[in-house]
């Protein structure tokens, strides 16, 4: 089955090269500080950055959504992080935008300054009102799987189910096929009965079963835990090289888009993955 999406403009799928989405934060909060635009021009320089790295679109995150830690805020608060990175980026640079958010007044926020695609974490499962905002106002959706059930055993039974959910609500919004691509949630799996790390690996060794799903396949591996987990590293700054390999085999399994904090050092990787993978 042939999996295709529009997002923003941006042709990901089958028969298109991997893309990479570059991941910006305006969180301080965030689990890797490297992520993380202090001010006007350090938001500014990133972007640009990205984008001259072969950043196909850029993600950018007002609330940290890592699992592990306590990270909320207040809407106010991430509406007004994230319209004020997103006017900002969209003056520095011509590739799309999404808006990473699982509330839905906060994506229409950011539409409105400026985003063309909502990237969800909770697959459309936190907020009743967001898929009618997705369908009514955005370019494109990313919808992720995350843990629902705390003692889930078949890592790629589990995401399918989730991702499958998730299709449902954004169908029924009127959504149509073209504008929506799958995440399977690496990272965001932590009570399961087996390993949170050997969770990550099975779902990055068993990718290519997801594309029974018919949806482009969004894969973000940079620099979690996981990989600190398996190498020791409890500093996310240590974590580029487990990041780069991860995200091989994750092209070579199917993966159409990465999600990186490393938009030039992972387009190389990726382009050598797309090189060596089978035919």
């Amino acid at each position: 089955m042939s999996a295709y999406a529009n997002l923003g403009g941006l042709e990901v799928g089958d028969g298109h090269p991997v893309r990479l989405a570059g991941a910006i934060n305006v969180s301080p909060e965030s689990f890797y500080q490297g992520s993380v635009a202090t001010g006007k021009d350090s938001l500014r320089a990133k972007a640009e950055q990205m984008a001259a790295e072969g950043a196909d679109l850029l993600d950018i995150g007002a609330m940290s959504t890592a699992p592990y830690l306590k990270t909320e805020i207040m809407e106010a608060e991430e509406i007004q992080r994230l319209t004020w990175a997103i006017g900002i980026v969209r003056k520095a640079v011509a590739v799309p935008v999404s808006a990473d958010t699982k509330r839905g007044r906060v994506a229409l926020a950011a539409l409105d300054a400026g985003a063309d695609i909502v990237n969800d974490v909770s697959g459309l499962r936190h907020d009743p009102g967001m898929a009618e905002i997705i369908a009514r106002r955005a370019q494109g959706v990313i919808l992720m799987a995350s843990e629902t059930d705390p003692n889930a055993r078949d890592p790629i039974e589990t995401v399918r189910g989730l991702l499958e959910e998730s299709l449902r609500i954004v169908w029924k919004a009127g959504v149509p096929d073209h504008r929506v691509v799958l995440d399977p949630g690496i990272g965001f799996f932590r009570q399961a009965a087996i390993p949170w790390h050997a969770w990550d690996c099975e779902v990055l060794q068993r990718l290519a079963e997801l594309q029974a799903l018919g949806r482009p396949l969004l894969v973000g591996v940079s620099r979690k835990s996981f990989i600190g987990k398996i190498l020791g590293q409890t500093d996310p700054r240590d974590r580029l090289a487990g990041s780069l390999a991860a995200t091989a085999i994750a092209v070579v399994n199917g993966a159409h888009l990465i999600r990186t904090h490393d938009v030039g050092p992972t387009r190389e990787a990726v382009r050598m993955a797309e090189a060596l993978r089978p035919r």
